[in-house]
């Protein structure tokens, strides 16, 4: 028979060191789940907020409610309302309830990479706070739901797109003319054979146009023509001197024949004057009749002496202008 093994010694007071590890385990888990519930506020005090949205998809319990960029709140329920909308419960510390006000506006958005955001934005800061079980509306903002609208979209551009570039598509048409006048462009008539459409037009056009300068040139020398005969007329009609034919001109002629009329005028009024007073004195003097009648044969003579005179000067006139009338002088 084989020796019989030692036996360990026994432990003294086992069963009071077990309930002490028991309860020192206990103590450990009981503190690790205070810590973890202080650490994530369940002993602060907190304001409730109430969001409403038609649509609750990726939004999950303790979901943080940030604003700009940190965490004040958090879901604490989700529930389905009678009206069928969708109401998240958030628990917002009351230490954090300062950056909402009654204006403040919320958000819930959905990329394309990642979850689901729930934001808050307050751009007055001086409103009045928000107030304890406030409702508010949530905006959505999916940025998926645009996926579908996008691929029709696209979808419709190729089509377009297939349409376009077909060998009987309009494209190829318009394609097609535009280098058929690009070739005529290169041809000898250019830009008209393009305008009017066949080859004869075009070279009717550039006989007209030939003419036209033709027709402009004579023109122009017409116009110098008329410019020196101008320039001659006004020379001898309102010439200061003499002109090239040895003659002044004709308004300064007229004029110093008028001024000669003038005093011939004068002379034939003076002689006139002395015929009316002889006159006078032939009506009071009857016995002076001879003598009278001698100093009216004088004065006849003067006076035609000064008319022939006038004669002779508008006889020159006539010559010199030609007034085209007849002027008749009537003696007394």
């Amino acid at each position: 028979m084989p020796p019989p093994l030692d036996q360990p010694p026994p432990v003294k007071n086992l069963e009071l060191k077990a309930v002490i590890l028991l309860l020192l385990m206990l103590a450990l888990v009981v503190g690790s789940a205070l810590y973890v519930m202080y650490a994530r506020g369940m002993f602060e005090r907190t304001q409730r907020l109430v969001l409403v949205s038609d649509d609750s998809e990726g939004v999950v319990v303790g979901m943080d409610m940030t604003f700009a960029g940190f965490a004040i709140g958090r879901i604490s329920r989700i529930e389905l309302a009678d009206d069928g909308n969708v109401r998240f419960i958030v628990d917002v510390p009351s230490k954090d309830a300062r950056w909402l006000r009654t204006s403040s506006i919320f958000t819930m958005e959905r990329s394309l990479v990642g979850g689901t955001r729930i934001r808050a934005y307050s751009g007055m800061l001086e409103d009045p706070p928000l107030e304890d079980g406030a409702v508010r509306q949530v905006l959505r903002g999916d940025a998926a739901a645009e996926i579908p609208k996008l691929t029709a979209s696209v979808r419709e551009l190729l089509d377009n797109l297939t349409a376009l570039t077909q060998s009987d598509a309009a494209l190829a048409q318009s394609l097609t003319n535009v280098q058929s006048v690009t070739e005529q462009l290169k041809g000898p008539q250019g830009a008209l054979g393009v305008l009017l459409g066949n080859e004869a037009d075009a070279k009717k056009l550039l006989l007209t146009i030939d003419r036209a300068n033709a027709l402009l040139a004579r023109s122009d020398t017409l116009v110098q023509r008329l410019d020196s005969l101008v320039a001659n007329a006004d020379r001898q009609v309102f010439g200061q001197g003499a002109g090239p034919g040895g003659q002044a001109g004709l308004v300064n002629d007229a004029r110093a024949t008028v001024q000669q009329l003038n005093g011939l005028l004068t002379d034939a009024r003076g002689s006139l004057a002395k015929v009316d007073a002889v006159l006078v004195e032939a009506q009071g003097i009857a016995s002076n009749t001879k003598e009278a009648t001698t100093d009216l044969g004088a004065l006849r003579s003067e006076v035609d002496t000064s008319l022939r005179k006038v004669d002779g000067l508008i006889n020159d006139i006539n010559r010199k202008w030609p007034f085209a009338r007849e002027t008749e002088i009537k003696l007394p």
